[in-house]
């Protein structure tokens, strides 16, 4: 007979499908002819007996209820598969979700002329602007529009803001390159005469901006202190042998004692 699962008290526990196969049908009524209603009748018979304890689904039942507060390696394997079948679901979701919306992101800042806002009037826009017009010049001999370029230079910038507050490490890193980029585009793009000016503020803007995105980081030195694992306990051993007793007797000179113990 097949089993799917371990023995329960020392018995086999048939599967739910076994039980169909070898529960006898009720007696029917008047309906000796009709298969289908014997069939209807079987499969209640084996819900039923299976529901019983020691029972297939009584016992799938059973692991469910361990699960909760047992570890992992005690959860039943079908239960360990649905749980990791659902979770790639899960993250295969949330991936093709986020690539929506950075695609929706992306094709909303494209859409925004790459010159609107940047006439360089105001704090903002004296950063702002230089930027605008090296992306602009450098796409004019790439095969991608200056829109495209702007809106990838904010998208990566508020991602790398966004990641480092939650002190993703790569995250933190993109944030470094993107304030270096940043400060050279502005110097390269600056007016002669308020280029240093313009550079300047543009690394004061970073770094007030750096204040979320590397919140918590320090460069002192962590030192973990960890109790040992093992105990050294120094012992000194000293092995004595005393000479055995002379019997009485003998003779040892004016000078010489047998020893006591």
């Amino acid at each position: 007979m097949p089993t799917n699962d371990k023995p329960v008290n020392g018995q086999d526990n048939p599967s739910f499908f076994d039980l169909i196969g070898q529960t006898p049908p009720p007696p029917v009524l008047g309906l000796d002819g009709k298969h289908g209603t014997r069939r209807l009748a079987k499969l209640r018979a084996a819900w039923k007996k299976s529901w019983e304890e020691g029972g297939f689904l009584y016992q799938r039942w059973e692991e469910v209820f361990q699960a909760r507060r047992g570890s992992w390696h005690e959860i039943a394997n079908w239960i360990k598969a649905a749980a990791l079948f659902g979770g790639l679901s899960l993250i295969v979701m949330m991936v093709d979700t986020v690539g929506d919306i950075a695609s929706a992101t992306l094709k909303g800042l494209s859409a925004v002329p790459a010159t609107n806002a940047g006439d360089g009037g105001g704090l903002w826009g004296t950063v702002d602007h230089p930027v605008r017009v090296f992306l602009a010049d450098q796409a004019a001999h790439l095969s991608v529009a200056p829109a495209a370029l702007y809106a990838f230079w904010q998208l990566t910038g508020l991602l790398s803001l966004i990641g480092g507050f939650f002190r993703n490490a790569g995250a933190r890193i993109t944030w470094a390159l993107f304030g270096g980029v940043s400060l050279a585009m502005v110097w390269s793009a600056s007016p002669a005469g308020g280029r240093a000016a313009a550079t300047g503020l543009a690394a004061l803007m970073w770094a007030l901006a750096s204040i979320f995105a590397l919140r918590g980081l320090t460069l002192r030195p962590i030192v973990h202190n960890h109790p040992p694992q093992y105990q050294f306990n120094p012992a000194l051993h000293l092995h004595a042998t005393l000479p055995a007793p002379t019997p009485a007797g003998d003779d040892y000179g004016d000078d010489i004692y047998p020893l006591q113990r």
